[in-house]
């Protein structure tokens, strides 16, 4: 499947309140976001971002260094024609979260419902080295991913399951689990998905 084409065409099909992912207020994200007390110039990237709605969130908020990556340029596009004018105070990448470069480092990687989309070892393992890459330490790292017991699909693509336990042992030894919890997402069509969302700080190193 080439994964690119697949999104592109599900984001010009679609309008945003169709989406199962769609939340109108992400709060799950923005009380880990503000329970961190990161200063409004922080680095934050939100890996997969899309036409989600946490970046309006962030810059209601008044952060004011934020980057949006999604594979999808749609998504992008839709995104930014929202904003408007307040677009231009965001960076927007159009890239594979498992392979992206980038020579930035980050004060806090978001990533609510991407990371579950690789099922392959080496492209897990490259998205985790990336990660460690980029965020600095002493930094944070925000996860939401479908649990055991949430679904095993999601746009027609396989995804992988994760529970606090196996998603804090795919970022150790380079992150300290803080907190993990369960969470019940209703999708707009009434359906009840279970996500597992942990906050990670990345490991100092001498």
């Amino acid at each position: 499947m080439n994964r690119k084409a697949h999104w592109d065409q599900i984001y010009q099909t679609k309008n945003l309140h169709e989406f199962s992912w769609y939340q109108a207020v992400p709060l799950t994200s923005l009380n880990y976001i503000r329970q961190l007390g990161l200063p409004l110039d922080s680095k934050i990237i939100d890996i997969g971002g899309g036409d989600s709605l946490l970046v309006d969130h962030l810059l209601d908020l008044g952060y004011q260094n934020i980057t949006v990556l999604d594979i999808s340029e749609s998504a992008i596009e839709r995104a930014q024609k929202r904003l408007g004018e307040r677009a231009t105070k965001v960076t927007w990448i159009t890239a594979d979260a498992s392979d992206f470069q980038t020579d930035e480092i980050y004060d806090l990687w978001h990533d609510r419902a991407a990371f579950h989309f690789l099922t392959e070892e080496p492209e897990i393992n490259a998205y985790v080295e990336t990660a460690r890459s980029h965020i600095r330490p002493g930094g944070f790292l925000i996860m939401g991913t479908f649990s055991e017991t949430g679904p095993t699909k999601c746009s027609g693509v396989d995804i992988r399951q994760y529970s606090a336990w196996s998603l804090t042992q795919r970022f150790q030894p380079d992150f300290e689990k803080l907190e993990c919890q369960q969470v019940n997402h209703t999708t707009p069509s009434g359906r009840n998905q279970n996500f597992t969302f942990c906050r990670f700080r990345r490991i100092e190193t001498a």
